[in-house]
């Protein structure tokens, strides 16, 4: 039985594929813990400087295994939809807090948490003609895996509730124009779209990466005083770094500079 989530390592960029093609990338428990632990891999891994999520078939993701959750809705013993404190917030938590850039290569169709692991990336570039489902509300559900926090904060609070309460496809015209996604592309040029992206975010500098990231995380939930304090502390982190050194020379010295990742 193959694995459900496929992870590769090439030229300092992992890339992590849902490859349950049968199931459209429907979720489950097996899924769920082996994306888990190959997000926390890629953040952990030093020699990972940049890090694409896709999947593999028509879809993206399709969210939760929806048989497998109809078998565990006669499971009285434990909390109902457990599962999203114990599967899916530390997977949306380990892909936002991570110290590197995320890509999502949104391949297919994408819905219900699919839509949330989308959202929580840096960049989403959607192939034609892939959607995005809020699909939650749709089953009588309230929304999960971050998208309450990361839907409003790219289009606005009134757009989010309409997209949550009243879940329809939202081609990928409509989701560049709501800035849902970064870029649009035809399928054939996913990969290569995906491709030269990483490359440059691969190339760059790594550790000021994960401190824009960490600050531009921190502000959205503090004021703006703790904010400049945070962004203090982050400057004299990645002040002290080879690449911000190496960096100034080569600008002194009227050339490109080359980042390590350190």
């Amino acid at each position: 039985m193959s694995e459900p989530v496929r992870y590769d390592v090439e030229a300092g960029v992992a890339t992590i594929t849902l490859d349950r093609p049968e199931a459209m990338n429907g979720l489950d428990v097996p899924t769920k813990e082996a994306l888990l632990a190959a997000v926390r891999r890629a953040a952990d891994d030093v020699a990972v400087r940049c890090v694409v999520l896709t999947g593999s078939g028509r879809a993206f993701c399709v969210g939760q295994d929806l048989k497998e959750h109809l078998r565990t809705l006669g499971d009285t013993s434990a909390p109902p939809l457990d599962t999203v404190k114990q599967h899916y917030n530390p997977i949306v938590t380990a892909l936002v807090t991570m110290p590197k850039p995320v890509v999502a290569a949104v391949n297919g169709v994408a819905a219900g948490a699919g839509v949330s692991l989308a959202l929580a990336c840096d960049f989403r570039v959607m192939a034609e003609p892939a959607g995005f489902n809020l699909a939650f509300a749709g089953i009588a559900l309230s929304c999960d895996t971050g998208s309450s926090w990361t839907l409003q904060r790219l289009v606005g609070r009134a757009k989010a509730l309409e997209l949550l309460y009243f879940p329809r496809t939202i081609a990928s015209d409509e989701a560049l124009a709501l800035g849902l996604v970064t870029t649009v592309v035809p399928a054939d040029d996913l990969a290569a779209e995906v491709a030269g992206l990483t490359r440059r975010l691969a190339d760059g500098p790594t550790l000021a990466y994960g401190a824009i990231r960490r600050s531009v995380e921190h502000a959205a939930g503090h004021s703006f005083t703790e904010a400049l304090d945070f962004e203090a502390d982050m400057m004299a982190m990645t002040g002290g770094t080879a690449d911000h050194r190496a960096a100034v020379a080569a600008f002194v010295e009227k050339r490109a500079p080359e980042f390590e990742g350190r």
